[in-house]
């Protein structure tokens, strides 16, 4: 039977719970008008997913399936479908209802991520599932089901904080990457190098930071040593000694250390912030002129400018690990202990086995 992977309802507080996994046995889905039959292969885990499992996310469901990111193919469409996609390997747009405003998503009600949450029925964690046929993209021919799972939602996210808002995605532009070794970070620096953008990283992990090297990053800094704007300062070439933009997914003191790198007018463009949901805004930064953009994922215009990139430049993203089975629990768990705990070097990623008739009964419903 086909399966969804859910989280299962728990007494528990935001923030104290965590939920558990469930697979429960579902129909497959029939395409109308408009939609398409898609057969997932792969699907990856970002940190919402974390959240959600901790009630920290809005709106969370526990009948929807989990996961904003999904490669399948395209079994079946409905009437009225116009671009001929049976057959094709496609990616899920991992939002909905946001076109192409670049300034961000309407001021409407239909805006939402996919998967988890009372919203959003497109999440990916599934054998089956029906979109309209205008929510997919073709994928990169030269990704696997793994490397193209891995793409939409963290390489999105970290197109519009780095060609979108920074301003910096020109070549011999310098910049800064907070927290390498997330998908996201790690997306804008396989970017800025194939742009010619000189990328500088940071980590509290040298050995992430060596790693990050040999994929084309210019230096790192450990952010737990003091002092470190101190050396990357002197890591900056002499015919730019400063940084452009910083592509921050942290927060806390970013603004006060950054400040003492960034050009006038540089950007800090914020699409997270991990270390807390605070930080401080100085009048350093106002006297410098410094530009502070937020920035979450990005509209369909930009997840198939950002596809077309990743075609053009033949990127493929960074895997950290992967599993096989949707069922395979030990395996799921693996995974999220991985994300909560930040061992991972790149996205984790959940490759979807053919549904079996006989699932073991204490997974289903």
């Amino acid at each position: 039977m086909p399966r969804e992977l859910v989280i299962e309802k728990i007494p528990g507080k935001p923030g104290q719970v965590y939920y558990p996994l469930k697979v429960k046995q579902v129909p497959i889905p029939k395409p109308g008008p408009g939609e398409v039959l898609v057969q997932f292969k792969a699907a990856a885990l970002n940190h919402r997913d974390l959240f959600i499992r901790q009630h920290l996310y809005p709106g969370l469901a526990f009948n929807t399936a989990l996961l904003g990111d999904g490669y399948g193919t395209v079994l079946e469409q409905g009437p009225n479908c116009q671009r001929g996609l049976v057959g094709a390997n496609v990616i899920a747009a991992p939002m909905r209802g946001w076109e192409d405003d670049p300034q961000g998503p309407p001021p409407t009600d239909n805006f939402h991520v996919a998967g988890g949450t009372e919203h959003s029925d497109s999440g990916c964690a599934r054998d089956y599932a029906v979109f309209p046929e205008s929510e997919v993209e073709r994928s990169p021919a030269h990704l696997n089901a793994i490397e193209a799972a891995a793409l939409p939602l963290a390489g999105l996210t970290a197109w519009r904080a780095f060609v979108t808002k920074s301003g910096a995605a020109d070549k011999g532009k310098n910049i800064l990457i907070t927290g390498i070794g997330g998908g996201v970070a790690l997306h804008v620096l396989q970017f800025a190098v194939a742009m010619g953008v000189n990328a500088y990283v940071s980590s509290g992990s040298d050995e992430k930071i060596a790693r990050a090297i040999t994929l084309g990053a210019k230096g790192g800094i450990n952010y737990k040593k003091d002092g470190w704007e101190k050396e990357l300062k002197k890591m900056l070439p002499a015919n730019r000694p400063y940084l452009d933009a910083v592509i921050d997914g942290a927060g806390g003191p970013i603004v006060q250390k950054a400040v003492r790198l960034l050009r006038t007018g540089g950007v800090i463009s914020q699409y997270g912030m991990t270390v807390g949901p605070k930080m401080d805004w100085l009048m350093t930064a106002v006297l410098a002129n410094v530009e502070l953009k937020g920035s979450t994922m990005g509209s369909h215009k930009e997840f198939r400018d950002m596809l077309a990139f990743v075609e053009q430049h033949k990127i493929t993203p960074i895997i950290s690990k992967s599993i096989n089975g949707l069922d395979n629990m030990a395996g799921l768990e693996e995974l999220f202990s991985d994300m909560r705990d930040g061992k991972n070097f790149g996205k984790l990623v959940v490759e979807i086995d053919s549904p079996r008739a006989g699932s073991p009964s204490k997974l289903c419903e």
